[in-house]
């Protein structure tokens, strides 16, 4: 499957997912770059990323990140992640994005082409159905190249088409994190030839 120049696209970002997925592959999004990579494959009407925050009293570590992605091209959506201490006494927190993502996705999709969709979580897999029902192609951007891999077979079969994070870690990446050589930096990839041929419909 190809970008056409004249399609209109959205990304959906699924900000706890992709970062656990960089985290796997051993390397940093470089934000801007992922976001003039993916202007160079169509017409990008929104780029959503999506992220809980859990704020103390003075401070997030996610703030900065979310200010800058605000301010450079990005539409944010955030809420407060709940903090709560288990049933063996360990501390854990609940921040949940998906019901966000399926609303603004399914709002969008009259006004979209082509949706791709930054996650590997099979339950969206309902949702992306539901926007193909409406005309629009899904790509779905994770990787299988982690251990587990974060990209679920069941949301793989339903998108219309699978980019593979870890071809395209040169277009979109900051290069390898110091003493990590895990990740294939995929200078010569390109999203056309990162994607799999089986659509999966």
């Amino acid at each position: 499957m190809t970008f056409y120049p004249n399609e209109r696209i959205a990304l959906f970002i699924d900000g706890a997912n992709l970062y656990a997925t960089a985290k796997g592959l051993g390397f940093d999004i470089d934000w801007r770059r992922l976001l003039d990579e993916f202007r160079k494959r169509g017409r990008l009407l929104r780029a959503r990323y999506f992220t809980a925050i859990v704020e103390s009293e003075d401070y997030s570590p996610l703030r900065p990140l979310v200010d800058w992605l605000d301010y450079n091209g990005y539409s944010v959506v955030t809420k407060r992640a709940r903090q709560y201490t288990d049933q063996d006494g360990r501390r854990r927190t609940k921040g949940d994005m998906d019901v966000d993502i399926a609303v603004d996705m399914l709002e969008l999709a009259a006004h979209v082409d082509h949706v791709v969709l930054f996650s590997g979580d099979s339950d969206f897999r309902r949702l992306v159905e539901a926007v193909q029902r409406r005309g629009v192609r899904v790509t779905v951007v994770s990787t299988l190249k982690t251990s587990p891999p974060m990209a679920s077979d069941e949301l793989r079969r339903q998108a219309d088409n699978f980019i593979d994070i870890a071809d395209i870690i040169g277009l979109i990446g900051r290069g390898p994190r110091p003493g990590s050589n895990d990740a294939d930096d995929g200078d010569d990839a390109d999203i056309d030839d990162a994607e799999d041929d089986d659509d999966g419909q």
